[in-house]
């Protein structure tokens, strides 16, 4: 196999990941302030999909290209 065609299946196989179950993060927002007084709430954010097509995309690109160059 070449370079393309196994970074590219590692890649589709990251956007299946990223559809399937996206990965969250933290996000800290600020949501009170009075004077040296502040509230902040933490929530939990799933990554957006489209990290995911994009990965997706970009591997089955890499794999056609590797496999059309035989």
């Amino acid at each position: 196999m070449r370079a393309p065609v196994i970074i590219g299946a590692l890649l589709a196989a990251a956007g299946v990941f990223f559809i399937l179950r996206p990965p969250t993060y933290s996000s800290e927002q600020s949501v009170l302030k009075l004077g040296t007084l502040q509230a902040s709430v933490q929530e939990r954010r799933p990554a957006p999909a489209w990290i995911g097509g994009i990965l997706l995309g970009a591997g089955g690109v890499l794999i056609l290209l590797g496999l059309g160059r035989r």
